[in-house]
């Protein structure tokens, strides 16, 4: 009997020890837990989500719109018209032919290159968001000879279903004048 008395009493700091690295244990799962429910429930990471959806949506449209090439002209402009929603995608399926005729009679390649982009505004729960989009555009006449601009383009945007489309595309303005 007293050697199993001995045995006992050698092992309760070891329970002790075992019992207070399983309350820290459970202490850090729990803590870690909160942090992990806090951070997938957070409004903001979902926001932040929607804006860099929007955003990559509206450079790879503003890049198609501004991407044509004479010998492809059908495939280009059907390109367009997948990138693009509403008054846009009117306006675009309305002078489609005519434009078509157009490139084919220029022979010219255009191509556009993404410099920077950024969502100026944001409604999610609308599912609108406006960006201004920078980009480069090369253009190739028929003689070979090209030339390129820099090109500063806002946007529009209209969520359909869960994509972002284009809605409307302008200009920006470039400079400015005071006003007094």
């Amino acid at each position: 009997m007293t050697l199993a008395v001995r045995a006992l009493g050698g092992t309760r700091p070891i329970l002790a020890v075992a019992l207070a690295l399983t309350l820290v244990a459970g202490g850090f799962a729990a803590w870690a837990g909160q942090g992990w429910y806090g951070a997938s429930h957070d409004e903001s990471a979902a926001y932040a989500a929607q804006r860099d959806q929007a955003l990559a949506a509206a450079e790879q449209a503003v890049q198609n719109l501004n991407t044509l090439d004479h010998t492809e002209v059908d495939q280009g402009l059907d390109l367009w018209e997948s990138s693009t929603t509403g008054d846009l995608h009117d306006q675009l399926v309305k002078g489609r032919a005519e434009f078509a005729e157009q490139v084919k009679a220029a022979k010219t390649v255009t191509t556009a290159r993404v410099l920077s982009g950024a969502v100026t505004e944001l409604d999610d729960r609308a599912g609108r968001a406006k960006v201004l989009v920078a980009l480069r555009i090369t253009v190739k006449a028929a003689d070979d000879k090209s030339s390129e601009k820099d090109s500063r383009m806002l946007g529009e945007l209209s969520r359909t279903g869960t994509q972002w489309k284009l809605s409307a595309l302008g200009q920006a303005p470039v400079g400015g004048t005071a006003t007094g």
